[in-house]
């Protein structure tokens, strides 16, 4: 990678994230050597990016915690591919958060201009990714989950066991696991302190806590 262009990446990086990032690391991502990376630093400083250095454990280099960050500008094909892909996520059982992938894209779409939206629209057609189809799963469903992952929040389901038995459950979400097959969530169970694992296809009602019982 040319210079030019290092440095032009070098600050998107910077650009898309306000914690610190080790030069290693960015010597790492690039490719190249540690004092390279501290003349690209030097570089972009000069041409008046505010570019801190935080020592000690979690620093590294970030941009001023002041700095007003201009418009994302992305390109037909950027957006294209990151609209196919959540596109794939939906659809394929990736990733059951529906509202919040939703919003994303409408707001990838806000930011092109009336032309790149017109090539957008022809890429997004033209681009097919092949996938292991989602099973059925209630949008109430999805939008609790959502909720009360990003949330951290309690989520109270209905469970469908093996057997066709269903079984009430107070759960928190650890993390959840995507496979080929099925979307698992793996949680504690709030009355029991047990781990367990639900699929989500299985779950036929599910509703956010306010807050964690006592």
């Amino acid at each position: 990678m040319r210079k030019k262009s290092r440095l032009f990446a070098l600050a998107e990086v910077l650009r898309g994230r306000r914690t610190g990032i080790t030069a290693a690391e960015l010597a790492d991502r690039f490719g190249v050597t540690l004092r390279t990376i501290y003349r690209d630093i030097e570089a972009l400083q000069d041409a008046g990016m505010p570019i801190r250095a935080d020592r000690g454990r979690g620093g590294g280099y970030a941009l001023d915690k002041s700095y007003q960050l201009p418009p994302v500008n992305f390109t037909a094909r950027e957006a294209a591919l990151l609209i196919a892909l959540t596109r794939l996520a939906t659809e394929h059982r990736l990733m059951p958060f529906p509202k919040a992938i939703e919003t994303a894209t409408d707001k990838v779409r806000a930011a092109l201009s009336t032309s790149a939206q017109r090539e957008l629209l022809t890429l997004v057609g033209e681009l097919q990714l092949v996938g292991v189809p989602a099973r059925a799963v209630p949008l109430t469903v999805q939008t609790a989950v959502e909720t009360a992952w990003f949330e951290s929040r309690a989520l109270r389901i209905v469970y469908t066991k093996t057997g066709g038995h269903t079984s009430p459950r107070l759960v928190r979400i650890r993390n959840l696991v995507f496979d080929r097959s099925e979307t698992l969530l793996n949680c504690i169970d709030l009355e029991t302190g047990n781990d367990r694992q639900f699929r989500l296809d299985r779950i036929q009602h599910a509703q956010v806590m306010d807050s964690q019982p006592s």
